[in-house]
């Protein structure tokens, strides 16, 4: 048993380390004994993922009937799995809430069926579960001084990072058949889903981005108080996490909001920066969240 254990937690962590550069940098900065448990909460989500979106050869049908198996498999507490012992384990020492899983589950398989969001408000729905629950998961596993008015922020930050995401992979979820920017923010500035299949990033389609990037910063700064309610073990991880996503936004701006031309990412140098800087920031600091530039003019 113990052995299984160990072998799913380090699935989890290969999962993690080889899928989410960025975050698993940050869990590095996690007292040792907390790393495993986030990386079981990546582990689950990522392979919740990777069903709905890398068999692209199976219909979506099929697909649906994966997610729904291994869903059913967590459900019932399935210990047989080389993934979901670590998960399993996870949820019972921290007593998380089995509730914000069902409503992860249910966003991935929103991705089967649906390709467009009519409104923010229906985009929110979709995101309640595909990432303002892992907010909610991840808070007793960083701990909080105060988990009531930590667990807001907690909501926030995960939406600040999906959104980012969404902004940065307009591409990459076309290939997929998807659009995660909604029809009205589009039709606020002109731009139609076909104008967005040409890849080009026009006046239009770049005023559309510039659009989305103050959304997801107003999420930041919604998400930021939380950090310095974290236990101080955390809160460098966190810190970390912050900055580097909303530092793709910094990118996406330096390249005049063209997100077809390359993928935004957040050069090496500065993720090491950034990582050493979180290090030697005392706890409970407040976290800024302007682009560097307005920090500059501050």
């Amino acid at each position: 048993m113990e052995k299984n254990l160990t072998s799913a937690y380090e699935r989890c962590r290969e999962l993690h380390k080889r899928h989410g550069r960025t975050y698993y940098l940050a869990t590095r900065l996690l007292p040792a004994w907390k790393r495993r448990h986030v990386h079981a909460l990546y582990g689950f989500t990522r392979y919740a993922d990777e069903i709905v979106d890398r068999p692209k050869a199976l219909p979506p049908a099929e697909r649906a009937a994966r997610l729904q198996e291994w869903s059913d498999r967590f459900l019932a507490g399935d210990t047989t799995d080389p993934l979901l012992p670590a998960v399993l384990h996870t949820i019972a020492v921290f007593d998380l809430d089995h509730e914000d899983f069902r409503k992860f589950l249910r966003s991935m398989a929103m991705d089967l069926t649906v390709t467009s969001y009519a409104t923010y408000e229906d985009l929110l729905d979709y995101m309640e579960g595909s990432a303002a629950v892992i907010g909610t998961m991840m808070l007793p596993i960083l701990g909080s001084s105060d988990p009531p008015a930590a667990r807001e922020p907690a909501r926030q930050l995960g939406l600040a990072f999906q959104l980012t995401n969404f902004i940065r992979d307009v591409a990459e979820d076309l290939d997929r058949g998807r659009t995660y920017l909604p029809d009205t923010h589009l039709a606020m500035f002109d731009v139609t889903r076909a104008d967005l299949e040409t890849r080009e990033a026009t006046p239009k389609i770049k005023d559309l981005i510039r659009y989305e990037v103050s959304v997801a910063r107003d999420h930041y700064r919604r998400a930021a108080p939380g950090i310095p309610l974290l236990d101080p073990g955390s809160q460098a991880c966190m810190r970390t996490a912050f900055q580097l996503y909303s530092g793709i936004l910094d990118e996406i701006v330096a390249a005049g909001y063209d997100v077809f031309t390359r993928r935004a990412t957040v050069p090496n140098r500065r993720r090491a920066m950034v990582a050493m800087r979180s290090l030697l920031t005392r706890a409970g600091t407040p976290v800024k969240t302007g682009t560097p530039v307005q920090q500059a003019a501050a």
